[in-house]
């Protein structure tokens, strides 16, 4: 899938979120990170350009992507609270806001 500019710091801001939601990252999580920036494309650089975004701007870029690419992140937004081999109440959180404010509609997906 490919991602413009706006939508890999909104994508990678999301996935963020979601590891860090219980405020540690697990060798897991650190290898999801460095798999998924072969796929999406983006070096520490934009990592951190993407951390810098608050949540607020983060979703306001995800409510504008198609379809598709929700569905893609949904898929993302699962495989990064599973890297770590559990996923934890506060990632499901997480991930409920963020299909909630981005507008992603749970029996679409």
């Amino acid at each position: 899938m490919e991602f413009n500019r706006q939508e890999k710091l909104g994508v990678i801001k999301a996935i963020d979120q979601v590891i860090r939601s219980d405020d540690k990252v697990y060798e897991g999580e650190s290898f999801f990170l460095s798999q998924l920036s072969k796929v999406v494309k983006f070096d520490k650089a934009f990592f951190d350009q993407a951390r810098q975004l608050s949540l607020e701007e983060a979703i306001d870029i995800l409510k504008e992507m198609p379809d598709k690419k929700k569905e893609f992140l949904a898929m993302m937004l699962n495989q990064a609270a599973n890297s770590d081999g559990r996923v934890q109440e506060d990632e499901l959180r997480t991930i409920h806001k963020i299909f909630t404010l981005a507008g992603m509609d749970f029996d679409d997906l």
